[in-house]
């Protein structure tokens, strides 16, 4: 079912266009209010009253916040203006969908600076572009195979460059005891029956600087 009316958009002047990204897995007995209440602080960050009345994109060309009913995938590729505070709202969304996660997930978070005009900065300035990889998932070992995934799959496309795929055959291993370890840590620490900690664990962050990152294009 789409989601997909205009958004009630209450801030004006804020510094940044917020992109998040991602798909995710719900368990098959997720119902619609259910993830209503798990994205209550994205919809409601845009000044809507209810998901459908908030999950339309700023840009239309996006398809904003959709849920596949039928074979219970959300799906997200929504813009937002706001500010740094938004990062609790992610926290927060986070917190939320690990309640209704099948699958460990990655979520993409870009904060575009508004202000920025590529044409007309200097070679002094920067933008204050930054980026979050977020991850949701029902245990913390579901999150961790999404982490190690998506490492593998960055470090393999960038020692390619250099070596053969076979090659790189002792990387991935240490890649895999490296969270092993984790692993092992987490079970030690009696932390395992607990909720992963609060926003789910996040991956990478830091400006883009004026190297901005494309928007997805659908």
């Amino acid at each position: 079912m789409w989601l997909h009316k205009v958004a009630r958009m209450s801030r004006f002047h804020t510094p940044f266009e917020i992109h998040v990204h991602g798909q995710v897995q719900l368990r098959p007995d997720v119902d619609f209010a259910q993830l209503q209440e798990a994205l209550r602080p994205l919809w409601s960050y845009a000044g809507a009253h209810s998901l459908a009345d908030g999950a339309a994109s700023a840009y239309e060309e996006e398809p904003g916040i959709l849920f596949e009913q039928a074979t219970g995938v959300l799906q997200m590729c929504w813009t937002v203006s706001g500010d740094t505070d938004f990062r609790q709202a992610l926290d927060d969304m986070c917190m939320g969908l690990n309640d209704l996660a099948q699958d460990g997930a990655a979520i993409e978070v870009t904060f575009y600076d508004a202000e920025f005009d590529e044409e007309e900065a200097d070679d002094e300035q920067e933008s204050r572009d930054d980026f979050l990889m977020l991850f949701v998932g029902p245990t913390p070992a579901a999150i961790m195979s999404v982490q190690r995934d998506l490492l593998v799959r960055d470090i393999i496309q960038l020692m390619e460059r250099h070596f053969d795929a076979a090659e790189l055959t002792g990387v991935v291993t240490e890649v895999d005891k490296l969270f092993m370890q984790r692993f092992d840590n987490l079970v030690s620490s009696l932390d395992i029956g607990k909720p992963p900690p609060r926003g789910g664990p996040r991956g990478g962050s830091g400006s883009a600087g004026n190297g901005r990152r494309p928007r997805h294009l659908h």
